[in-house]
């Protein structure tokens, strides 16, 4: 028999959800129309003179080929980012989810980098991996390579990639455990006493009932890269070097807070804002045909 919450008064469902209609008002919806509207002005460094110059800054934008060289280096970043985090936490997560002895313990070691803040991430890896002091760059050049992020640019890149995956694998980690914990171990037997080997156990049953986990941490990776990574780029590498490494959300932040261009930071987070919306009505419209519920 389906049960189901009824309410008495009329006002007590808006009541319960007026606190989350009140974030989103305040802290999405203003601050996004403030945005729209300072992207049609042109500022000087302090405000005091405003003008209406209407989409010059956006034609700006897209005139400067150093905007669409940032963006293609944040669809590199971003797509790294992704599959190389859900990649390993998959693994990290099939691995776990056996029964082995200390297994509760593996587990909680593997949380425990979510609770580190992006930028503390990025200072971290900063340490390991310094050319002066850095452990992890003293062992790579004991065995003949030599790591400079400080000045090469792939390298600095690589190294905001793997502090950005590292930061986030605990996140993509709980929820592919719960996921496979969630998997009847009925159909798992059945696969293996029907001959079916770990491996293709795990691609044709396994797999395929984690669509739905997988589908929803695609989307939350994306986002992540494109917005949650600010703090990993500014305490790692500032965008250097020579833009190496300036996606665009740190790309607003330096042109707006550094370059004091408040129209023209503001035109970017208006493009970066429709990009993941798009971004993620694709994922919805095409992706999630292949999603299994």
């Amino acid at each position: 028999m389906e049960k189901r919450v009824t309410f008495n008064e009329r006002w007590l469902p808006y009541l319960l959800v007026a606190p989350q209609i009140v974030v989103t008002l305040v802290f999405f919806f203003w601050p996004s129309a403030q945005m729209i509207w300072q992207s049609t002005l042109l500022e000087d460094a302090f405000g005091g003179n405003t003008k209406f110059v209407g989409f010059d800054n956006f034609v700006s934008l897209f005139n400067d080929s150093a905007y669409f060289a940032s963006a293609r280096l944040t669809i590199t970043f971003s797509f790294l980012v992704a599959a190389i985090g859900l990649a390993v936490s998959l693994l990290l997560a099939v691995m776990a989810d056996r029964v082995i002895r200390g297994a509760t313990i593996y587990k909680t070691f593997l949380v425990w980098p979510y609770a580190v803040a992006p930028a503390v991430a990025g200072v971290l890896w900063g340490f390991l991996f310094n050319p002066s002091v850095g452990t992890v760059a003293w062992l790579l050049h004991n065995v003949g390579i030599d790591f400079n992020y400080v000045t090469n640019g792939n390298q600095a890149l690589l190294l905001i990639v793997i502090a950005a995956v590292w930061n986030q694998v605990s996140y993509n980690f709980l929820f592919f455990l719960a996921g496979l914990q969630s998997i009847p171990r009925s159909l798992i037997e059945a696969a293996a006493i029907d001959g079916a080997g770990p491996s293709r156990r795990f691609w044709d049953i396994i797999f395929p009932l984690l669509s739905p986990t997988g589908f929803f941490l695609l989307v939350v990776n994306i986002i992540y890269a494109f917005f949650g990574t600010f703090g990993v780029v500014d305490a790692l590498t500032k965008g250097g070097p020579a833009k190496a490494t300036e996606i665009l959300v740190f790309k607003v932040y330096n042109d707006g807070f550094r370059g004091q261009d408040l129209g023209g930071s503001s035109a970017q987070s208006v493009i970066l804002m429709v990009v993941v919306i798009l971004l993620t009505i694709v994922q919805f419209r095409f992706i999630e045909r292949r999603v299994h519920y």
